[in-house]
């Protein structure tokens, strides 16, 4: 048969597809913006014909049906990424979660978890019989070499992508021809504060180097800076919208890279229609597995490379917590260390770890003398370089504890200031500045105070002014 017969013959509803799911069986979906979406609607309407079979999802862009209570019994979920749909769940035993690096999972899932069902959605085939996994090529298209079973839900609205995201249909077990518009992670408005670490990321960042940014308002900050950068390449597990401008303008051209030479390389793909249509059969855009794109010795392979990454807390020796609050799983380890361990085996290479100096509209400050208990160190302080908030820059590579712990402070909002020499003291048995150098962090905390006030007073006179309108 050609492909089109060999396409045909396996083309079947959802409801036929998972018919090819057993009991006890476990089934690996693909994530974000390539979850098959339409086939687990199928399986989630059709939940009392299974029993006992456990989902393994990393991140989601929608519901967890599978923690529902109706589903006990039938579906169980295994998370490799937290997210706001499942937190709760974990925390509470309903949801099990698994952690690792994120260039380990595609073993993690061969290996230990052993899937007998790959469920992922692709792209509508070539005139060559190919079909792409456009968005997400990550860990799902390699289940797609070794799992009994694959179903492919086919979505023309998926791109076709380059690099190692295709695969034949004779590889495939069935399709299911379900279109729908792929969930956006669409750019949300850049605050002063997350403008300023933009700011302070981007002046270390030169002509020539290659990049690791990530999603969010963070990252997109960082790519609003770089228009006076030239040469600039893109290694990425995943990105958003925020690149596309600066690849369009040449900015980003990977002409300096070592590896994957004039082509960008990613792991995944998470914004909207605006990124996907400038992937869409884009030759300078490859998307690779992610135990190729995340593995730190591929990452070094490229000269001075930049990886960016947040966090959720610091403490004064350097541990980086980035995925827990506590005992409570807030997301995971994703590829954080991946990258930090990649940029610092590169030549020239630099890590960042960026973040706003507060959390809960500033009534907590994220550098804090130890990290909060039950929280697990996501980044040890061995690895870390640079570290940045909206107040600065703290180098700590090759540093002192007493150095670390300095230069942590001096980036910490100022209102929290005291409270943190207060506990370096406690530490170290000694005052963290001079006299002079304390005047100069007096004089910050008096100048916060004074904006402060100043903006109390501006709002609570536009509150009298609505009051007396009204």
């Amino acid at each position: 048969m050609d492909w089109k017969e060999i396409y045909k013959s396996k083309l079947v509803t959802a409801e036929e597809a998972i018919k090819a799911i057993h009991n006890g069986d476990k089934v690996v979906v693909g994530l974000a913006c390539g979850e098959p979406f339409g086939i687990e609607r199928a399986m989630v309407e059709n939940y009392q014909s299974f029993k006992d079979v456990q989902i393994t999802s990393m991140l989601t862009l929608g519901d967890s049906p599978w923690i529902k209570p109706e589903m006990k019994g039938h579906f169980s979920l295994n998370c490799l990424f937290a997210s706001q749909s499942n937190r709760r769940a974990i925390s509470n035993g309903d949801c099990e979660f698994t952690t690792s690096h994120f260039y380990e999972i595609p073993d993690i899932i061969k290996n230990y978890i052993c899937p007998r069902v790959s469920i992922v959605m692709v792209s509508p085939p070539d005139e060559h019989g190919y079909v792409s996994f456009g968005t997400s090529v990550d860990f799902t298209r390699g289940t797609t070499d070794y799992c009994e079973v694959v179903i492919a839900q086919v979505n023309k609205y998926m791109p076709r992508t380059f690099g190692n995201s295709i695969k034949h249909v004779r590889d495939f077990t069935y399709f299911v021809e379900i279109d729908e518009p792929l969930p956006e992670v669409k750019d949300v408005e850049i605050s002063d504060i997350e403008m300023k670490i933009g700011i302070n990321c981007a002046s270390l960042i030169k002509d020539g180097d290659c990049l690791q940014l990530g999603i969010g308002s963070i990252p997109n900050a960082v790519c609003a800076q770089l228009w006076d950068k030239k040469d600039l390449g893109l290694h990425s597990e995943l990105v958003g919208d925020g690149v596309v401008d600066l690849l369009e303008a040449g900015i980003i051209n990977n002409k300096r890279k070592q590896t994957n030479h004039g082509r960008t390389v990613l792991g995944a793909a998470l914004g909207s229609k605006k990124l996907n249509d400038y992937i869409n059969n884009n030759p300078s855009v490859e998307l690779h597995p992610i135990d190729y794109v995340n593995n730190p010795t591929e990452i070094s392979k490229n000269d001075n490379m930049v990886s960016i990454n947040s966090c959720l807390q610091v403490d004064l020796l350097g541990q980086v917590v980035s995925d827990t609050v506590g005992l409570n799983q807030f997301s995971a380890v994703g590829g954080q260390v991946d990258f930090v361990r990649g940029a610092t085996m590169s030549r020239g290479g630099r890590s960042i770890i960026a973040m706003p100096s507060t959390a809960k509209k500033g009534l907590i400050s994220r550098i804090v003398p130890l990290i909060t208990e039950g929280s697990a160190v996501t980044t040890p302080r061995n690895d870390v370089n640079f570290v940045v908030t909206e107040y600065g820059i703290a180098q700590l590579k090759g540093k002192t504890l007493k150095e670390r712990a300095r230069a942590l402070i001096l980036i910490t909002h100022p209102k929290f200031r005291p409270h943190l020499i207060i506990e370096y003291k406690k530490r170290f048995n000694e005052d963290p500045f001079t006299k002079e150098e304390l005047k100069e962090q007096l004089d910050d905390i008096k100048k916060h105070i004074d904006e402060s006030v100043g903006e109390l007073r501006e709002k609570l006179h536009e509150d009298f002014k609505k009051i007396l309108n009204h």
